[in-house]
């Protein structure tokens, strides 16, 4: 019997090699299957992996139908047993909807990669409808890290190195650590987009969730530590300029 398998987990814990490694093994067991990718750190049509990995993928766009894609191939003599969905949590729900009638009405497995919250906590339309639909939803056991050494549960967005709660739910950044030479004007202590002659540096780390709550990242710790490196400290939010300040800020002290 299909499935369809949603693998959840943070930023970092190997949703995109998890992903090329099933496509590997089906394959080597002679089925056919077909890859899809949406807004991969690599680019489009593209299935990248930290470890440095990387495939080619069809890109999932707004008004991509799956069931279309697995009738055109299969009537056009392409074997379909599977499809890899990696970076669904930026699909449609009606999208989902469309993988889960795959798996029912034809047979198809459905392996589905995704973070489920954004950096708000607040869970993607995607990787809602999964988890109300998906046969699995298993839990990837590659624990990303927060900086400070604890279990990282929640995906940050960071501009000129400083955490951010607003913003559009999709936006492309790097998730690569920042230091201070790597954010211009932080010297100075300027707020996210103020520096002039530069754009907005949009990155992203994962944090535990106590860290998350206090808007301390790696850079903000590193500052506070006076550049060394970051130790598993216990830092006070309220200590970092950047970190954000009056209602809603979730800020308290120790």
């Amino acid at each position: 019997m299909a499935e369809l398998v949603f693998f959840s987990g943070t930023m970092d814990c190997g949703k995109s090699t998890l992903a090329l490694q099933m496509d590997y093994n089906h394959r080597a067991r002679g089925r056919g299957g077909v890859r899809f990718s949406c807004n991969d750190r690599a680019g489009d049509s593209t299935i990248s992996s930290r470890l440095g990995l990387k495939t080619d993928a069809v890109e999932v766009h707004a008004d991509t139908d799956f069931w279309d894609e697995v009738v055109v191939r299969r009537t056009s003599g392409l074997r379909v047993d599977y499809l890899i969905c990696d970076e669904a949590q930026f699909y449609s729900a009606a999208q989902v909807e469309q993988l889960a009638r795959l798996v029912d009405e034809m047979d198809v497995d459905v392996f589905a990669f995704g973070i489920t919250s954004d950096f708000r906590t607040t869970l993607f339309p995607g990787s809602q409808r999964l988890i109300e639909l998906a046969d699995k939803v298993q839990v990837l056991q590659v624990e990303a890290l927060c900086w400070c050494g604890r279990r990282a549960t929640q995906n940050a967005r960071t501009v000129d190195g400083i955490m951010v709660v607003e913003g559009d739910q999709v936006m492309v950044g790097d998730v690569a650590p920042q230091t201070a030479s790597d954010v211009p004007g932080v010297n100075d202590q300027i707020t996210p987009g103020e520096a002039g002659g530069h754009e907005p540096v949009v990155g992203y780390e994962t944090l535990c969730r106590r860290h998350y709550m206090r808007r301390v990242t790696a850079h903000g710790a590193n500052l506070m530590a006076g550049g060394d490196p970051t130790l598993p400290f216990d830092v006070d939010a309220c200590l970092w300029p950047g970190a954000g300040s009056g209602s809603g800020s979730g800020l308290t002290r120790s």
